[in-house]
């Protein structure tokens, strides 16, 4: 084995585990005889460039494609020409994007940041036939799909995992005020909270306050709805936003109540604790991924990341990164001239993916089961980070 191919199958293995590690040994005529054969393939990336959501859709495109630097921009030994489109904001332009990977040949989709864009675009995928490996957007309603798979979660287990919690955490005679906007996926983070903690509990027996959806709100959006749900004098906060309108709603929220603060992780995911600061500290929040996880694949994940893009990885880049994961190996499954049906039965055959957040598979509705993490905001040094406390649960 020459120097160049030890070096790869280091890098393999560190990214791979030991399963990555088999298939990446051999000696300089194995690497070339296996894929000397392997036409190029194209894979559809759908990603919001603007507005609310374009952070989040950043770090899926950089997570995606990390993982095709470290794998010599091959999936599946095949060489990748990845296609990129612009989900949008609404269930009209994500069907659009759709249309127009679908109309380039596309083997496989991936991407999908808004959930109302899956929704949407839902139906065209399944006609169509194709995979697509989503790697953020997951309502509950996707359950029965067939070519639609998700390394991120379903939304209704981020409130799953955090009622559990609170549920033993929160006084006896403390009140929890839930605040959400009015959009497709805060009903499946109420409804799993509500079922975890206690549907009947008297602690969580307030309505639920729904603010408006927008992803790029005003800086006085929040505030009328605020004063509402803070009415009863709440013992804790219980919320679900990402990106801009979850820096947004922090700051409205601090402007009137010191109290402490509940949710899903996407609340403080990515640049938001650079802008909120102090604002952030002590959140708590559930998530299926902390940058601080000691695993090898995360080390070797985490590490690229912060090298490449000179930021903590989120955990829309780590299901980005999965992504690519799974159709490697499910691509390499099918054989030299892969077809996107065979892709898509190869998904449910490939067992357990060592990935940066620890060791997960697909269950039956093809979304990952895996562990559940519960995260504070603390200052790390002249930064704030989401440290990893405990794991809370493993769902899915």
């Amino acid at each position: 084995m020459s120097q160049m191919n030890r070096r790869r199958a280091l890098q393999l293995f560190a990214a791979l585990g030991t399963t990555g590690f088999a298939a990446a040994c051999g000696s300089d005529t194995d690497d070339k005889t296996a894929t000397a054969n392997l036409g190029p393939i194209k894979i559809g990336l759908i990603a919001p460039r603007a507005g609310g959501f374009k952070t989040i859709g950043d770090d899926i495109t950089n997570g995606f494609r990390l993982f095709l630097d470290l794998h010599d921009q091959r999936l599946g030994g095949h060489p990748v020409d990845l296609l990129t489109a612009d989900e949008g904001e609404s269930a009209k332009t994500g069907k659009a994007a759709v249309d127009d990977l679908l109309k380039q040949g596309v083997l496989a989709l991936t991407g999908v940041v808004n959930s109302s864009v899956m929704v949407g675009i839902r139906d065209t995928v399944e006609q169509a036939r194709v995979p697509l490996v989503g790697s953020n957007a997951s309502p509950t309603s996707l359950q029965s799909v067939v070519y639609i798979w998700r390394t991120s979660y379903v939304l209704d287990e981020a409130g799953r995992a955090m009622g559990s919690y609170l549920r033993t955490k929160l006084p006896a005679n403390g009140r929890v005020a839930i605040i959400v906007p009015e959009n497709v996926g805060s009903p499946d983070v109420v409804r799993g909270f509500r079922e975890a903690f206690g549907a009947s509990d008297p602690r969580i027996a307030d309505p639920v306050t729904f603010t408006n959806p927008s992803p790029n709100p005003s800086k006085t959006q929040y505030v009328s709805d605020i004063e509402r749900a803070l009415a009863k004098n709440p013992t804790a906060v219980f919320c679900f936003f990402a990106g801009a309108a979850g820096l947004e709603f922090i700051k409205q929220l601090r402007d009137t109540y010191s109290g402490p603060i509940y949710a899903p992780g996407f609340l403080t995911e990515g640049t938001v604790l650079e802008t909120l600061q102090k604002d952030a500290l002590g959140i708590q929040t559930a998530l299926n991924y902390s940058a601080d996880l000691n695993n090898t694949s995360n080390r070797v994940f985490a590490s690229a990341y912060r090298k490449k893009h000179q930021a903590t990885p989120t955990t829309y880049a780590m299901a980005s990164y999965d992504a690519a994961q799974v159709l490697d190996q499910a691509i390499r499954l099918t054989g030299g001239a892969p077809t996107p049906q065979q892709v898509n039965l190869a998904l449910g055959k490939i067992g357990q993916i060592d990935s940066p957040r620890g060791i997960w598979q697909f269950n039956q509705p093809r979304t990952p089961q895996q562990k559940w993490y519960l995260r504070e905001v603390q200052r790390d040094g002249q930064v704030m980070s989401n440290v990893l406390i405990n794991e809370l649960d493993t769902l899915g």
